[in-house]
């Protein structure tokens, strides 16, 4: 029995050993599969689309002074009278108008070696607005306004803004365009490596930015441009693909 004892433990440790390589090929198949399965590729989309405005906003004002109020408030309805006139010879038949601003006009005169502030008069301001969808239009009013000015109207074009209304409509559209984009990338750089996509993971918009026509410019807030006509909207998604 004693001579048989080192075959017997070198059969013992010869199981023990082939039972722990079998232990370790299952850990590390399954590690190998673990790390496959969780293999991700992450790649950002992007897509581009040219709009046309759909809606102008002018705002503009003007003024009147005399020296009492009454003849101010004359002054100011009889240019306001003209304004209509002049906005309705250009077909505008809808606008809004502020409310009346009374600013109580000053001269520093002196008197007895005292130097004082005394109203001279007062200034009457109102403002309006414009909007409309004949985006080609409302825009030659703010030239053609000097026929205002030859008819003793202190009328002045203070801003024009170009806004595309459609804006939310066309972030979804392209946040789609963008995945599809992202995809299509995403798919040429696996084939490289001799994979394929197997499915989308997760994707994440990006800040949709608002530019002149062509403009490429960004912002952490995005941009929304208002000062042209023509833009370009430009929408980025970042999107994680698992890998077969």
């Amino acid at each position: 029995m004693e001579t048989s004892r080192p075959h017997l433990f070198g059969l013992l440790a010869g199981l023990f050993l082939a039972a722990g390589i079998a232990f370790a090929a299952l850990v590390v198949a399954g590690t190998w599969t673990r790390i496959a399965e969780s293999q991700v590729i992450s790649v950002t989309g992007s897509a581009r689309k040219n709009v046309r405005s759909d809606l102008v906003v002018w705002r503009a004002g003007f003024s009147a002074e005399a020296p009492t109020l009454l003849e101010a408030q004359q002054k100011l309805k009889a240019d306001l009278q003209r304004v209509e006139a002049f906005l309705g010879s250009r077909g505008v038949p809808e606008y809004a108008l502020a409310p009346v601003q009374i600013r109580e006009l000053t001269a520093k005169v002196s008197e007895d070696g005292e130097t004082t502030a005394r109203r001279v008069g007062y200034r009457l301001s109102q403002s309006i607005e414009v909007r409309s969808a004949d985006v080609e239009r409302i825009p030659r009013l703010s030239s053609e306004s000097t026929e205002l000015l030859e008819q003793g109207v202190a009328f002045m074009s203070e801003s024009m803004e170009f806004i595309y209304t459609k804006a939310n409509e066309a972030k979804v559209e392209m946040m789609a365009e963008a995945t599809k984009d992202a995809r299509a990338r995403a798919d040429q750089i696996a084939a490289q490596g001799g994979r394929r996509i197997k499915e989308l993971r997760a994707a994440r918009m990006g800040v949709v930015q608002i530019n002149p026509l062509y403009g490429t410019e960004t912002s952490w807030e995005g941009n929304n441009d208002t000062t042209s006509l023509e833009k370009t909207i430009t929408s980025t998604v970042s999107a994680t693909f698992s890998l077969r």
